[in-house]
């Protein structure tokens, strides 16, 4: 058990400032200000520069972005093509959108190799990985680049 008498055996109190003491009247928060009032610490972002127009806003914006050239591909594999086309089928965009296996004609598509794949099916996409053409043409299928 804890003797309560003794000061080291029990947790060392926090400082309590602003409640009397020897840190004079301002508590150690120097004079005035949004800092010195209660609170403050943990509502004013790192960013903030007390009402300055911030550095981001105060650099120019210019400069080139390759995210404006972006080419986006939905994607199908060919376990997909598989387990939704029969032998012999001609696989087009349209076909994809009725299946569910793209949410629009007018995206570009890429096929990629991912999972089992065993039938003969005449493919047309946007673009091909190289282990998805070579597996459709080794079941004896074709891949149009559009």
């Amino acid at each position: 058990m804890f003797d309560l008498n003794n000061r080291s055996a029990v947790a060392k109190k926090r400082k309590r400032i602003g409640r009397g003491g020897s840190r004079g009247g301002t508590s150690g928060k120097g004079s005035k200000g949004q800092k010195a009032r209660a609170g403050a610490g943990r509502k004013i972002l790192p960013q903030f520069e007390g009402g300055q127009m911030p550095l981001h806003r105060r650099l120019p914006k210019r400069g080139f972005n390759n995210a404006n050239f972006k080419v986006a591909y939905d994607i199908v594999n060919l376990c997909d093509i598989d387990a939704r086309f029969e032998n012999g089928e001609q696989v087009t965009k349209a076909l994809l959108v009725t299946k569910g296996l793209i949410k629009s004609a007018d995206v570009r598509v890429k096929l990629l190799g991912n999972g089992d794949f065993s039938k003969k099916v005449t493919i047309a996409v946007d673009a091909c990985s190289a282990s998805a053409l070579e597996r459709v043409k080794s079941c004896g299928g074709e891949v149009i680049l559009s």
